[in-house]
C-alpha cells in the first residue's frame, strides 16, 4: 500500500467517525415528535413543557409534531400516547333490584389530555389505568344495582352508560385524562339455578301479559258484537215499521232456507218435512188473498 492509499483510508475513517459524532450530537439536541405522541420535557426531574399536546378538533398536520430541540444531558423526554386508549374492567358480580346476580364485563376508552398533570399525579398511562379500573367497577355496580335486569336490554342502558362515564370522568380529570366512552361487553346470569329461575320468571310474566291481551281482545270482541247486534236489531225494527208485510215475508224465507236444509251441512233436498197445507208455518206458500 502506498502513501496516497493510506492517506485516503485514514480520511474515510475520519469522516465516518465525524458522521457518527454528528449523529450522536444531533440525537442529544434534537428529537422527532410523531403525530401520535405527546412529548413531555422533564428538566432536572421536573416536568417543564409539553410538545404536540392534545387539542380538541385539531386538524391533522397542523399539530405540534416535528423537530424538538432539547438541552443535552439535562432534558429528558417522556413519550405519552396521544391516541385513544382502552382498559378492561375485571369481571364483576352485580345484584340487580329484581334480585338477579349478573356477571358483567365492561371496558372504558380514554385519552390523556393533560400530560403535565398525568406525569405529576400518576407518572404513566399504565398507572392511570390502574387507578381508574376500580372506579369503573364501583360505578358500574352502583348504577346496575339501582335497576332491574330488563333495563340492560332496553334503551335505558344508554343512560346507565352515560351515568357511569360522568362519574368516571370526575376521577379521570385528576389524572389528566378524559373518558371517551364506557361500554358493557357482556352481562350474563350465572349458570345453573339462578339462570333457570330467571327464565321461569320471564316466561311467567310473558304468559300473564298474553292472558291480559287475550282477555282484552275478547272484551272488545263482545263489545263490537253487542253493538253490531243492536245496530242489526235497529235496522230490523226500522224495516218492520216501514213495511211489516215485506219484513214478515223476508223472515219467513230465511226460516224456510234454514229449515229445509239448503244452508245446513247436509245436501239440499235430503230433509223430509211433513206438514198440513193449512199449517201457519207455510202461509207464505199460499200466496196473497
Amino acid at each position: 500500500m502506498n502513501v496516497s492509499d493510506n492517506f485516503a483510508s485514514r480520511n474515510v475513517i475520519g469522516w465516518a467517525i465525524a458522521a457518527i459524532a454528528l449523529v450522536l450530537v444531533l440525537s442529544s439536541v434534537v428529537a422527532v415528535v410523531p403525530e401520535t405522541k405527546q412529548a413531555l420535557v422533564v428538566r432536572f426531574g421536573k416536568p417543564e413543557k409539553v410538545y404536540n399536546a392534545y387539542r380538541p378538533n385539531e386538524d391533522f398536520g397542523a399539530t405540534g409534531a416535528g423537530l424538538l430541540w432539547k438541552i443535552p444531558f439535562i432534558d429528558q423526554i417522556h413519550w405519552i400516547d396521544k391516541r385513544v386508549r382502552d382498559f378492561d374492567m375485571e369481571r364483576q358480580s352485580v345484584l340487580s333490584t329484581d334480585q338477579l346476580r349478573l356477571e358483567v364485563d365492561a371496558y372504558a376508552r380514554y385519552r390523556i389530555v393533560d400530560p403535565l398533570r398525568m406525569a405529576i399525579t400518576a407518572g404513566s398511562e399504565r398507572r392511570v389505568e390502574e387507578a381508574l379500573r376500580p372506579i369503573l367497577g364501583s360505578s358500574l355496580r352502583n348504577e346496575l344495582g339501582k335497576r332491574p335486569f330488563a333495563s340492560l336490554l332496553s334503551p335505558e342502558r344508554g343512560q346507565v352508560m352515560d351515568n357511569i362515564q360522568t362519574r368516571l370522568n370526575r376521577v379521570a380529570r385528576q389524572y389528566g385524562a378524559e373518558i371517551v366512552d364506557v361500554r358493557i361487553k357482556r352481562a350474563d346470569l350465572p349458570d345453573g339455578t339462578p339462570l333457570d329461575s330467571a327464565f321461569n320468571r320471564m316466561r311467567t310474566a310473558r304468559e300473564q301479559e298474553a292472558r291480559s291481551i287475550l282477555a282484552e281482545g275478547r272484551k272488545q270482541a263482545q263489545i263490537i258484537t253487542a253493538e253490531a247486534d243492536a245496530q242489526a236489531a235497529g235496522t230490523y225494527a226500522e224495516s218492520f215499521n216501514k213495511d211489516p208485510d215485506f219484513y214478515n215475508f223476508y223472515r219467513a224465507m230465511q226460516s224456510y232456507r234454514m229449515t229445509f236444509g239448503t244452508d245446513g251441512t247436509e245436501a239440499p233436498g235430503s230433509s223430509n218435512v211433513i206438514l198440513s197445507p193449512d199449517n201457519e208455518y207455510l202461509r207464505e206458500f199460499r200466496g196473497r188473498r
